[in-house]
């Protein structure tokens, strides 16, 4: 499998569906807004049905995805282990949001920054794999990894012209491999 396979399955996931990455270059501010606010509004609807209280920080993402931001207390039970539960629930909300509106745009739902910090150590982790492949002159394994964090090492080292990177493996032990060129 490619790199290209994982950046296919991220926006796939990011969607709740087939990737179309036109989708984002033919919506206006106000569709936008609009496919906002319903993310926003599925997330009040799931967080209200757990017995949970808080509120939501919308922002627009490197990549120009939707980034809804889930802020308050005791969000652990929601974020889950290795951030496993926060994935379900963001394919769950930009289902509802694409079935609603009818429309397929990537929504990212986070937990009081979360998926953040995590996109900051994967980028470190990215770097020190592709300083060791060129200093060892032989592959680095990283272990297995959901398809937004290999998609994030594969983008922080895409222009790295000392290395390549490919996913290898089967889910849920699907890996990247940096190699020197």
């Amino acid at each position: 499998a490619t790199r290209r396979e994982d950046l296919d399955e991220t926006a796939e996931a990011k969607l709740g569906g087939e990737s179309d990455e036109s989708a984002e270059d033919d919506l206006s501010d106000d569709e936008l807004d609009a496919i906002a606010d319903a993310g926003a509004a599925a997330i009040r609807g799931i967080l209200t049905s757990m017995g949970l209280q808080g509120g939501i920080d919308e922002y627009e993402g490197d990549e120009g995805e939707i980034i809804l931001d889930i802020t308050g207390d005791d969000l652990a039970v929601l974020i889950g282990r290795h951030g496993r539960t926060l994935d379900a629930l963001q394919v769950l909300v930009s289902t509802i949001t694409n079935r609603k509106l009818d429309t397929r745009y990537p929504l990212v739902v986070d937990g009081s920054g979360c998926r953040h910090r995590r996109r900051v150590k994967l980028e470190e982790i990215a770097r020190g794999a592709a300083d060791r492949a060129v200093r060892q002159h032989r592959p680095v394994q990283l272990r297995p990894m959901s398809s937004f964090e290999r998609r994030v090492i594969h983008v922080v080292l895409r222009d790295d012209r000392r290395v390549d990177t490919e996913s290898e493996g089967v889910e849920p032990r699907r890996m990247v491999v940096v190699r020197p060129r």
